[in-house]
């Protein structure tokens, strides 16, 4: 990807960046916004599929479980169904990603000002808000778990809310339910590290003042992916948003309450949130897998939708993960724990930091990749170091050293099966957050367990052919146009430090067919007094074998 060509300004550019690399799929027969758009989009994340080979879905032809017709396209997966389509939000490569995150915090860039905006060419207002067919009922709002969901949810939101005392916004992702044309049920996570915009509503109700709230749905993809970072809580999202563009975003006022939204985003909805009346909100299925279950939350009424004169609505994909939710945040959290382990505390040695991601939902389970040879020290820093940067991520933290990949979960259980002792590679913490998940039989706090499966000492080669020969016969397998295979590290024989330079010339001699020379030169080596099994290299240092 050219770094030159710079981010999308706009959601519907990113779309058209998308459809030129081949990333975008139009589905342009009828779908079921309640019942099939969803579903369809999550056979992605559930079918197999190689993560390089999901793509953006953008429906054109949406309608209604009642059979009414919508004509605004939604698109889904359009944000991180992989981190290839998120690299396109930024104009970079997917190695990029990470650095200019660091670089966006470091530098923000403050947005501008604008007095008039596309996202304001339709301004729904008073009666028009209630009217059949209109409010919250003209968006095509998916269903994103039928059979479990209470209601049309939106998901892929950056709500905007304001500090009544610093005059900071902040930027979320929560969930919104539709409750009226006029009415939405939204969830701020109120957990420890939880919501920005929960913060700004506790001051809100100190006063006795509901808070204003504008519910952007869709913009450039920069400033929708600050939603779900955990930055500072008086860090300006906007300004970061503008580093992560490499140039300032764009704002505009709200046409009902006092905030600033990007103005080049497809929808926006304004309004006031209750802060002396909670309503109760959901069930619905939530990023940790399970289905949230009807809580009291904030009541937002609407006193505004504005929205561009042809928008796009935006839909993510949540729920069980691997999912986009989870690659939203995977792409960005990954690099900014590894920039932490190694330059804010300067621990040595850390290669890698990878949050897993099938069901656990990257937060409770990290894995850290070291260099062989890292003092211990240093491993128990960096374990120590990212159970501890967020409160809601590190419950397992497990250190391995390089040869084996973090993405491997059958690599990780080899390495803890033969490279960490329990009785003293193994610390549990206690009085951690329980954080996110649900709320069923759960503590308000719980243990952090940290495991150190790294090489420890000198061991035997992994007992896979090695590398050239494997190599060579996955070309005659390519010949062969056998099924198409996907290699998964460890997929060759590799050192491990325990090996004699005698043992390579057997197996040098094996491969060449002169395994005869070697039965020839063990059988002058023979020893007797010896119990079966004994090592040879025992039996030399004992004086009993001849080397």
């Amino acid at each position: 990807m050219n770094h030159q060509e710079g981010a999308p300004r706009d959601l519907q550019e990113h779309i058209r960046r998308l459809e030129e690399r081949g990333l975008l799929t139009r589905i342009q027969r009828p779908i079921d916004k309640d019942t099939e758009l969803h579903p369809l989009a999550r056979w992605q994340f559930q079918g197999g599929l190689d993560e390089a080979d999901r793509r953006a879905f953008l429906f054109t032809d949406v309608i209604d479980a009642a059979g009414h017709t919508y004509d605004i396209p939604v698109l889904v997966g359009g944000l991180a169904a992989s981190p290839d389509i998120y690299a396109v939000g930024l104009g970079l490569t997917v190695e990029q990603i990470g650095r200019a995150w660091t670089d966006a915090i470091a530098e923000p860039i403050p947005p501008v000002t604008v007095t008039e905006a596309i996202c304001q060419e339709v301004v729904i207002t008073g009666e028009a808000l209630t009217r059949p067919g209109g409010g919250l009922s003209r968006l095509p709002v998916p269903i994103s778990t039928p059979g479990f969901d209470s209601a049309p949810y939106l998901t892929a939101t950056l709500c905007v809310t304001r500090d009544p005392d610093s005059g900071v916004q902040n930027m979320g992702t929560y969930r919104a339910a539709l409750k009226a044309d006029d009415r939405l049920g939204v969830r701020m996570a109120s957990r420890l590290s939880g919501a920005g915009g929960y913060l700004h509503w506790e001051k809100y109700r100190a006063r006795g003042e509901q808070m204003p709230c504008a519910i952007v749905l869709g913009c450039a993809p920069a400033v929708l992916f600050t939603g779900p970072q955990k930055l500072r809580i008086d860090e300006d999202e906007m300004a970061v948003a503008g580093g992560l563009m490499r140039s300032a975003v764009e704002v505009v006022r709200c046409k009902t309450v006092d905030l600033m939204v990007p103005a080049r985003a497809e929808i926006v909805i304004e309004g006031l949130i209750d802060t002396d009346m909670l309503e109760p909100e959901g069930p619905f299925g939530e990023s940790h897998g399970h289905v949230a279950l009807e809580d009291f939350n904030m009541s937002m009424h609407v006193t505004a939708i504005t929205m561009r004169a042809a928008p796009v609505f935006v839909s993510i994909i949540s729920q069980v993960t691997p999912s986009e939710s989870s690659v939203l945040k995977r792409v960005a959290y990954e690099p900014l724990f590894l920039e932490h382990l190694q330059r804010t505390l300067g621990v040595r040695g850390v290669k890698r930091v990878v949050m897993h991601e099938p069901l656990t939902n990257l937060r409770k389970v990290l894995f850290i990749q070291f260099e062989r040879g890292t003092p211990q020290a240093e491993i128990w820093r960096g374990m120590q170091g990212a159970a501890t940067l967020q409160a809601q991520c590190g419950k397992l933290v497990i250190a391995v050293s390089e040869d084996i990949d973090p993405d491997n979960a059958d690599a990780i259980f080899w390495s803890l099966a033969y490279r960490a002792d329990f009785m003293k590679d193994l610390q549990v913490t206690a009085y951690r957050s329980s954080g996110h998940g649900p709320k069923s039989g759960r503590a308000p706090t719980e243990g952090t367990l940290m495991i150190d499966a790294t090489l420890k000492h000198d061991m035997p080669p992994l007992a896979l052919p090695a590398e050239r020969y494997m190599t060579n016969a996955r070309k005659i397998w390519e010949e062969l146009q056998l099924p198409h295979i996907t290699p998964s590290p460890p997929w060759h024989g590799y050192h491990l430090g325990d090996w004699d330079d005698r043992w390579s010339g057997y197996a040098d001699a094996a491969v060449a067919g002169d395994w005869r020379t070697t039965g020839e030169r063990t059988w002058a080596h023979r020893e007797a007094g010896l119990k079966p099994e004994t090592p040879v290299r025992e039996a030399d240092r004992s004086g009993h074998g001849n080397g």
